[in-house]
């Protein structure tokens, strides 16, 4: 029993050796900038994670379709993104290493095919308002009249402020579907 503790320690001090080396003094890395087939500087760029959600369903229009197992092992790691999303407990590491892991499962040519779309904010809508969800015509933010949505009923209010982040706010009503739309194609694969 002393030897099998004894192993067991050696084993989460090498755990934890191993996560704190590399790089000492070197600037952090994200996903974003590591990736070397989706660019995030071009004005209006989606963020990595949505590049790779949009791009992963505009992918099978094209010859170069995620496949089965591409798939299989897309889908857990899809489902844990989307486990950090509102979640406020995952730290920003945590989220680029699942998006690393997301771009290692695709190929070469599936980045390049997805980094040509450059895709934007307005791609992102205009694929929400063909999943029939309301974008909205601007920041998302209403009119910033005092008292606006006090007459509403509860659930009119929540779809409002589900429309309004379908529509940009902060991007994370239309940012769910899109990584539902995805789980949705992987699970079907």
């Amino acid at each position: 029993m002393k030897r099998m503790t004894w192993f067991a320690g050696i084993v989460l001090m090498s755990l934890a050796l191993t996560g704190c080396s590399g790089g000492q003094g070197a600037p952090p890395t994200s996903a974003a900038d590591s990736s070397s087939a989706l660019d995030t500087s071009y004005e209006g760029a989606l963020p990595l994670r949505n590049q790779l959600a949009l791009g992963t369903l505009r992918l099978e229009e094209t010859d170069q379709p995620v496949t089965a197992a591409q798939a299989g092992e897309m889908l857990l790691v899809w489902q844990a993104l989307r486990g950090t999303m509102g979640s406020g407990a995952s730290a920003p590491a945590e989220v680029d290493a699942l998006l690393a892991q997301l771009e290692g499962a695709l190929t070469a040519e599936q980045l390049a095919a997805i980094g040509a779309l450059h895709l934007t904010q307005s791609d992102l809508q205009a694929w929400a308002q063909s999943q029939g969800l309301s974008t909205g015509s601007g920041s998302g933010m209403g009119s910033g009249q005092q008292g606006e949505g006090q007459s509403l009923s509860p659930e009119a209010r929540a779809t409002r402020q589900a429309e309004r982040e379908a529509a940009g706010g902060t991007g994370s009503g239309a940012s769910q579907a899109l990584i539902d739309a995805v789980i949705g194609l992987l699970q079907s694969k």
